[in-house]
């Protein structure tokens, strides 16, 4: 797996667990540059954004709340939570990559802890 991923666009796919696949517009952050703007300062987010490496996340400064998913190197979604504007999310053990979306839009895709996604770019 180790992939290492660049600052730019792909797709997220989700891969649920009756065999259903959802693509969702992705945007990469791999840069320390693009992982510490994340989505400071957008009042919106047409799809997702990959914060990769990354074990956890803030919402400092953030507009809007937010879906959080944890993955693990294998892209596992460990965990998910909804983060309102102002949080500061704990570490999560195994995380190596965080997914963030507008709240409510993650539970939209199947994006839950067991499920599994990639990323096409």
């Amino acid at each position: 797996m180790g992939r290492r991923w660049l600052d730019g666009r792909g797709t997220l796919v989700v891969h649920g667990e009756r065999g259903d696949v959802v693509s969702v517009p992705l945007e990469i952050a791999a840069s320390y540059r693009a992982r510490t703007k994340g989505l400071l300062g957008r009042d919106s987010l047409a799809g997702a954004m990959l914060l990769t490496p990354a074990g956890s996340v803030h919402t400092f400064r953030m507009r809007m709340p937010i879906d959080v998913a944890y993955l693990d190197r294998r892209l596992n979604v460990i965990a998910v939570r909804t983060m309102p504007p102002g949080r500061l999310g704990l570490p999560r053990f195994r995380s190596r990559h965080v997914l963030e979306a507008e709240a409510g839009a993650m539970a939209g895709w199947g994006v839950r802890a067991g499920v599994r996604v990639t990323v096409e770019v």
